[in-house]
């Protein structure tokens, strides 16, 4: 059958062409974007930190997003064939919410390190370090492994006669899934980038008033500042529409349009794509370890000692 719905999707769909190429399209920058940022990380030892650790990891994340979670669920969503529709429904939800929630909580892990970087300058090395990195990766994929595999097999069955793949069907799964996926982790976001930016404004004030370099140093803690609220609002305008949704839909006897859940949806899963640019494309050390990549400087010599910054 799935060689049947490969064939379905590519010949015959309930799609235009021009929106399979959008969807595809996106998968595909997905998957670039966040391969730069692995094999960076990865190969250049100068890039070798906790903090770059956190980065990898939710490139990871974000990259799994891109070759399975977009892929199969363009198959659902343009295919005719429903022959093993449970199982199809429940694999691809299991690894939607485990690799959505994992890329999420990331983003939350990464919020923590700026923290302790920005506010707790001097205990950074000692709160911060390899291990505790480790670790807080490894909660990250377990407490996203969980909200997966509990929210998919929490919902009911979707029945031989249904042609929908609604995970969120019943109100607890809804309130579960969501509290934990996003709300918790972005109340977390939100909070520590407020007080990062106060304590960047109070460091402002201070070099102003203390420092002769104080215009130079007021240029660098206002682009700190723009990249702390260009973060914080790429995630938030990504994925607060499709959970908000995803929380009225059972409290209003589900009369949202399904088209409208599904563009939401689409609307996070873009986050993974644009989650290298904020995160990766903005630091000099990362444009540069890209450049070598793209032109295959890497492939023509020994350069993972290549001093970047």
């Amino acid at each position: 059958t799935l060689p049947f719905c490969l064939y379905v999707l590519m010949k015959g769909t309930l799609l235009p062409v021009s929106v399979k190429a959008k969807l595809i399209s996106l998968s595909v920058l997905i998957m670039c974007g966040n391969l730069l940022v692995i094999i960076s990380i990865v190969y250049f030892k100068q890039l070798h930190t906790p903090t770059n650790y956190l980065i990898l990891s939710l490139a990871v994340a974000d990259l799994l997003v891109g070759v399975l979670v977009l892929p199969f669920s363009i198959i659902l969503i343009v295919s005719t064939c429903w022959y093993l529709q449970d199982l199809l429904c429940s694999v691809k939800f299991s690894f939607d919410m485990l690799l959505c929630s994992c890329s999420i909580l990331n983003l939350c892990c990464i919020s923590v390190d700026r923290f302790y970087a920005v506010c707790q300058p001097l205990r950074y090395r000692i709160k911060i370090n390899v291990r505790v990195v480790g670790l807080m990766i490894l909660v990250t994929w377990t407490v996203s492994a969980i909200i997966g595999i509990v929210v998919t097999f929490w919902a009911p069955k979707q029945g031989q006669n249904s042609r929908r793949c609604d995970v969120f069907q019943t109100k607890s799964s809804t309130i579960v899934g969501a509290f934990f996926a996003f709300y918790i982790p972005a109340i977390v976001i939100v909070t520590i980038y407020l007080k990062i930016l106060m304590v960047a404004q109070k460091q402002e004030r201070s070099i102003l008033n203390t420092s002769k370099s104080g215009a130079t140093v007021s240029k660098m803690e206002k682009k700190a500042t723009k990249t702390l609220a260009l973060v914080m609002g790429v995630f938030l305008m990504s994925w607060t529409p499709f959970f908000l949704c995803v929380t009225i839909h059972p409290l209003i006897d589900y009369t949202i349009p399904s088209h409208v859940i599904q563009t939401f949806k689409w609307l996070g899963w873009s986050n993974s794509m644009l989650n290298p640019c904020v995160y990766a494309f903005f630091y000099s050390w990362f444009r540069s370890a890209f450049r070598m990549i793209i032109t295959g400087k890497i492939f023509q010599g020994d350069l993972s000692n290549s001093k970047l910054f």
